[in-house]
């Protein structure tokens, strides 16, 4: 998997890139393509506007043409521009032709002779312009009588084309962000997959782990129990015994710790709502947890300040979130543990609990993961820490049913403070 993760990462990007590419080279190509089919247009509509313009001479002149070389005899003796037509009649011979090719954007012309002298021009044709314009000689090759040069100025938009293919570039752009965006989601899928690949190996390396313990401790006393020098010994067969007794409790916790957690992932816990006193269950919880900080040579005051401090709540439930989060100050400390709970009452009716511990902290990654299911946070040199990764997703999800908030603030090396508010009586 470490193998192919990055590979297939790589195949992905190298595709969105190429498709990038070729939706690129393809609207430039098609822009290039319509702007050749512009230019086409303007000069197939000059050449049709040359021989309109000659048929319309031969039309005024009444002239009797059987034959192409008797047209053409005919236009090289006597074709001219001058004095033959209006500004308006030129005006309307190229717009006709411009738009039979397609061409509907704002025209300007003039006619020039021989000498360069303007004959007929439109209102807009500035003599400037006569040098970008596109040009074509009205007369036949080898004119007698005229050398007169039509001279044409399209106004042309340079959005034009892209409006004309505004809409292939929006469903370009469209189609190319939807790949986008599910690359983006691959990956975050790719991701996510590692992830609970590697939670799930931990989480089965952790259960593994909890639940060998007490059973090579149970099979140890059950050995000693069948040992000819133990068996008609009382006081040591209530040692076994009880040994075996607190170690079968010790797998039944773990084994109802995962049930919990799968119970909490389908939405099956129910919650048995009544008015509590939240600073007795806390005194309660923090009773039977004083040995265990005695024994880490810990302290653990509380200063329940509330004057209201009654809840509505799941007492099982409020107890084990209580003292999950004991519990984490105690095994995620590498000194002795100081612990502070305090209670007090906010404006809004909501009774606020904080609990504060001088352990390990966390940095700013494990604040925001600390409440998923199985996550456990890296304990540097603290290889004593054991569990699932499971007490604090129950916290989050057991707060939230009961419409609460909580939040967490730490500081690596400096401790956590997690502050849980709920609804008050």
């Amino acid at each position: 998997m470490k193998r192919i993760f990055p590979l297939i990462v790589v195949l992905i990007t190298l595709s969105v890139v190429g498709i990038l590419f070729i939706q690129m080279s393809w609207i430039k190509n098609a822009i290039l393509l319509k702007n050749q089919e512009f230019e086409r247009g303007v000069d197939n509509a000059l050449t049709q506007t040359k021989k309109a313009i000659q048929d319309r001479f031969i039309y005024k002149s009444q002239a009797i043409i059987f034959t192409e070389e008797s047209r053409v005899y005919f236009l090289r003796n006597n074709f001219r521009v001058d004095g033959v037509f209006t500004q308006d009649e030129i005006q309307d011979i190229i717009e006709k032709q411009l738009r039979q090719n397609n061409v509907k954007e704002p025209f300007e012309f003039c006619i020039t002779n021989i000498y360069k002298f303007v004959i007929l021009q439109s209102d807009g044709f500035q003599i400037p312009t006569q040098h970008t314009a596109k040009s074509i000689e009205l007369p036949p090759d080898n004119a007698l009588r005229s050398h007169e040069t039509l001279y044409l100025s399209i106004h042309e938009d340079k959005n034009a084309v892209i409006r004309q293919m505004l809409w292939m570039i929006i469903a370009s752009i469209v189609f190319t962000t939807i790949i986008i965006l599910a690359f983006f989601v691959t990956l975050r899928t790719l991701f996510n997959q590692k992830k609970l690949s590697e939670i799930k190996s931990d989480f089965i390396n952790n259960m593994t782990h909890e639940l060998k313990t007490p059973l090579a401790t149970i099979s140890l006393a059950i050995d000693a129990l069948t040992n000819e020098k133990v068996i008609h010994d009382a006081d040591k067969i209530k040692i076994y015994s009880s040994m075996i007794k607190e170690e079968n409790k010790r797998m039944n916790k773990q084994v109802e710790k995962i049930l919990q957690a799968a119970r909490l992932e389908k939405e099956e816990i129910k919650l048995n709502l009544q008015k509590l006193d939240a600073h007795q269950v806390i005194n309660k919880v923090a009773d039977n947890l004083a040995l265990q900080i005695q024994e880490k040579h810990g302290t653990l005051e509380l200063k329940l300040n509330a004057t209201n401090p009654f809840i509505q709540a799941d007492e099982v439930h409020f107890s084990n979130i209580i003292f999950n989060l004991l519990d984490n100050a105690m095994k995620y400390s590498d000194s002795p543990p100081k612990i502070l709970v305090e209670t007090f009452k906010h404006g809004n009716g909501m009774l606020s609990i904080k609990v504060k511990d001088n352990g390990i902290g966390m940095d700013k990654e494990t604040q925001s993961r600390i409440f998923e299911k199985f996550y456990r946070a890296h304990t540097g040199n603290l290889h004593n820490v054991k569990g699932f990764g499971l007490g604090l997703s129950y916290v989050k999800a057991i707060v939230d049913a009961h419409e609460g908030k909580i939040k967490v603030e730490s500081t690596p090396g400096k401790g956590s403070t997690f502050t849980i508010n709920l609804p008050g009586e």
